[in-house]
């Protein structure tokens, strides 16, 4: 057996050190919940309920790989085996961690281990020998089954790689509409969920026109909801791709995460893990995307091959709280960028043509 190896963190942040599994001066919030927590898992592992792995697609390069799971509790004749079962929204809300558990993880010969955080993720990067294209990692807890958990490995030759925001530019969810979005998120069943016209034929047609680009999601979604929007994806022919989702209720400082920060923080992170990638951005209109899409273009300008837009009609956008946006190539980003606005994917794929950017 291998011996185990060492895990980096990736990025700039420095590794945690070892037994500091306790945020100080948690806020409020994340004290009564992890105080409820811990009630309810003492008796539910009295009942014999056991550790389990939900494991998330991650990414990396050859010779390190993100690595993304989450280990919960659940009942040992229906543990998932690596992924949620069909369920409407709450459903996958319900859930209890199993927080600060021990996570193995192999990969090319090697064994890393990994500690979950007080609401059971791991998101850690690991150096092993991967190569270009789609691979995978071994992850273990004790007395559970082993999952296998996705890694999409970059060729160092890649150049383009598209990044996309998912409510409201690949699935209709009204996310801003807080009623209907809670109607969508907590009580609709995912097969009546609607795909934005036109889309997954453009981001087919992306991946065809440049053989070997990336294709990432990024939301403000909680990761709750990975194994739903992982279906939906696959359903509607949305190329393949690793989702970057959010956690979700009290963090460390507050009562919940920001989403607009965390759309930033990876934009940044994905521009110092991959400086040679240039990035189609895609998003909506309805939310913060060209706000986000327009300070990632103006710092790192060598890193963004193009924005292109989902433009709500003047019925969603009004109801979403913001306005109509002009139609055809506005100049609402950073000098030489090239800003793309259309209704559907035909109209971007057409002017993402006419841009030279296909």
């Amino acid at each position: 057996m291998a011996a185990l190896a060492q895990v980096w963190q990736g990025g700039s942040v420095p590794p945690t050190p070892a037994g500091e599994l306790a945020v100080p001066n948690l806020h409020r919030a994340a004290r009564i919940e992890d105080a409820l927590h811990n009630l309810v898992e003492r008796r539910l592992r009295r009942t014999g309920w056991q550790a389990n792995i939900i494991a998330y697609a991650g990414y990396g390069a050859p010779g390190w790989a993100r690595v993304l799971c989450r280990v919960l509790l659940g009942r040992p004749d229906t543990r998932q085996r690596g992924r949620l079962d069909k369920v409407r929204g709450w459903r996958s809300f319900a859930t209890l961690p199993a927080k600060h558990a021990t996570v193995t993880i192999e990969a090319g010969g090697a064994r890393h281990e990994a500690t979950a955080d007080r609401s059971g993720f791991v998101d850690t990067v690991i150096r092993a020998d991967f190569a270009p294209g789609w691979g995978s990692v071994r992850l273990t807890v004790p007395d559970a089954e082993p999952v296998e958990a996705l890694v999409r490995i970059l060729d160092p030759a890649v150049r383009f790689g598209v990044l996309s925001d998912i409510d409201d530019t690949v699935m209709v969810t009204a996310l801003p509409r807080p009623l209907l979005a809670a109607w969508n998120t907590f009580v609709l069943d995912e097969h009546a969920r609607a795909a934005v016209p036109g889309m997954a034929v453009l981001y087919e047609r992306l991946a065809t026109a440049h053989p070997g680009a990336p294709v990432f999601y990024l939301s403000t979604g909680a990761w709750n909801v990975a194994p739903t929007l992982t279906r939906f994806l696959s359903r509607h022919l949305y190329p393949a791709g690793p989702l970057l989702l959010t956690d979700w209720g009290p963090t460390a400082d507050r009562w919940f995460r920001s989403g607009r920060e965390h759309k930033r923080a990876t934009l940044a992170r994905l521009a110092r893990e991959f400086p040679d990638v240039r990035w189609l951005l895609i998003g909506d209109d309805g939310q913060h995307d060209q706000e986000i899409y327009r300070e990632f273009a103006a710092a790192h300008p060598d890193n963004v091959a193009g924005v292109a837009i989902r433009r709500l009609s003047p019925t969603q956008s009004v109801l979403a709280g913001s306005l109509p946006a002009p139609a055809g190539l506005p100049s609402s980003g950073p000098v030489g960028q090239k800003w793309l606005s259309a209704p559907d994917g035909a109209g971007l794929w057409k002017l993402l043509r006419e841009a030279g950017l296909v």
